[in-house]
């Protein structure tokens, strides 16, 4: 197998550590970016131990200067060549009611899954297409496709990854460049803890005085329910290969695959129906009325 350069987002956790080391290992060379030096580090020499190649880099997507730095180290690394892929894993998922999410906490929902995820996919675009060869795979979700209530920030950005995806996709192939969707299901990460510790950020001192309490105290139930569900990062490290390494890389890669059939359950199940299901597993019900609120009369 030929030896491409890959540079692989969020690579000090979960998925994209689990992809890292396996491209590495498969004989790639990787360059494993992420924000926390000490977990890159540490990569780095599990890699080094097991006889594969593997450059630690620190990269903020949210931060053009750390951008830019990451598109010249590339570049000394590879002798000028650049990127054969980028693998845009980065990415973290804000919960809450809607109504409680602020707008600071939103923007940088959309600052790392969306606005970061296309300025680096932008910067390494030039080098691979003067070569006439790349590929560029987006970590999004099923939660591109489908949403729960409470994840509204979250499936937001995942939708917008999906039209981007789309665009580019069509874009960039007169260039040789392949852009494929990866689409995880539930995975056995950090990144479901994270989420539901997320509601912190979007709750006032007690979550008890919210119109949300019932629904924020059902959250670690369906936190527990999706850990059951889950599988371990290998089926989506299975796709994110395919997708560079295929002649013909897909589209879409849903992983695993059973989570086919929680899409195929939104897709077939009619609206008025699952919103009913997802309201009741969720503590949505229906609230007493409020007391109008007294207007004086001037």
């Amino acid at each position: 197998m030929k030896e491409l350069t890959i540079l692989v987002t969020g690579a000090t956790s979960g998925i994209g550590r689990h992809a890292a080391l396996a491209l590495a290992k498969d004989g790639h060379h990787v360059i494993a970016a992420g924000r926390r030096v000490e977990a890159l580090d540490a990569l780095a020499a599990e890699a080094k131990a097991a006889g594969a190649k593997l450059d630690p880099l620190r990269l903020d997507v949210t931060d053009t200067a750390s951008i830019a730095a990451a598109v010249r180290e590339v570049r000394a690394l590879t002798a000028g060549r650049g990127l054969d892929a980028l693998v845009n894993n980065a990415g973290f998922g804000q919960a809450g009611p809607l109504e409680t999410v602020a707008d600071d906490v939103l923007r940088a929902q959309f600052e790392t899954n969306v606005f970061g995820l296309m300025a680096l996919t932008r910067a390494f675009l030039p080098d691979m297409r003067a070569k006439g060869f790349g590929r560029v795979v987006n970590v999004s979700s099923i939660g591109g496709k489908i949403v729960f209530p409470l994840m509204g920030a979250y499936h937001a950005t995942k939708f917008a990854v999906e039209a981007l995806s789309d665009a580019l996709r069509n874009e960039v192939a007169p260039f040789g460049i392949g852009v494929s969707v990866i689409e995880p299901g539930s995975i056995h990460t950090e990144f479901s803890d994270k989420m539901v510790g997320s509601l912190a950020a979007v709750t006032t001192d007690s979550a008890a005085s919210t119109p949300y309490a019932a629904s924020l105290a059902k959250a670690d139930e369906m936190e527990k329910m999706f850990a059951r569900m889950g599988v371990g990062p290998e089926s989506v490290t299975r796709a994110i290969r395919h997708a560079i390494v295929s002649r013909r890389p897909r589209a879409r890669y849903v992983a695993p695959f059973s989570a086919n059939f929680i899409l195929a359950a939104f897709r077939w199940i009619p609206t008025r129906v699952m919103d009913a299901l997802l309201r009741a597993m969720l503590g949505l019900r229906r609230a007493p009325a409020l007391p109008q609120a007294t207007v004086a009369s001037s």
